[in-house]
């Protein structure tokens, strides 16, 4: 659904802006990449049917460089996420540093603590994405319909 006009989101409290990626760096050792590639599905349809785990919304781009970003509730879950032995992610970890040959293929991720009120959006004729997403759209009107205002608002 295209939320027509100018929108700004709102998420309540702290949240985690976690990134994460892959890259093909020898695109012809599928052999290399594509396990790697394949186990983020799992993760994401596991991490989505158990919302408690605290994945709030993610987003994915597909390129040579592959990246999601994803909005959880807070550090602490995402950590426990990583390290559970009962879920998808510790055994493809596992897997990757077991069968990775240095230089196939990269992995990446780069984690953002936000505090209440310390970010700034805008989406414009635009379906709910992003932050968005993950938390409360709202009409940028008022106070809230210039980036300076919305940042001066905030703090930041």
């Amino acid at each position: 659904m295209i939320h027509e006009g100018r929108h700004t989101a709102t998420l309540e409290g702290e949240f985690v802006v976690f990134l994460i990626g892959m890259r093909f760096n020898r695109w012809w050792r599928i052999n290399k990449w594509l396990p790697v590639f394949l186990a983020m599905p799992r993760m994401l349809r596991e991490l989505r049917a158990r919302p408690e785990l605290g994945l709030l919304h993610g987003d994915a781009w597909f390129g040579r460089t592959t990246m999601l970003v994803q909005y959880w509730r807070s550090t602490e879950q995402l950590l426990a996420y990583a390290s559970a032995r009962e879920s998808a992610h510790l055994p493809a970890w596992s897997a990757f540093n077991r069968a990775a040959k240095r230089g196939d293929v990269g992995i990446w991720h780069e984690t953002y603590v936000v505090g209440p009120g310390r970010y700034e959006n805008v989406y414009v004729d635009m379906p709910a994405f992003g932050l968005g997403a993950a938390g409360q759209l709202e009409p940028a009107t008022g106070h809230k319909a210039r980036a300076a205002d919305r940042i001066a608002s905030a703090g930041l």
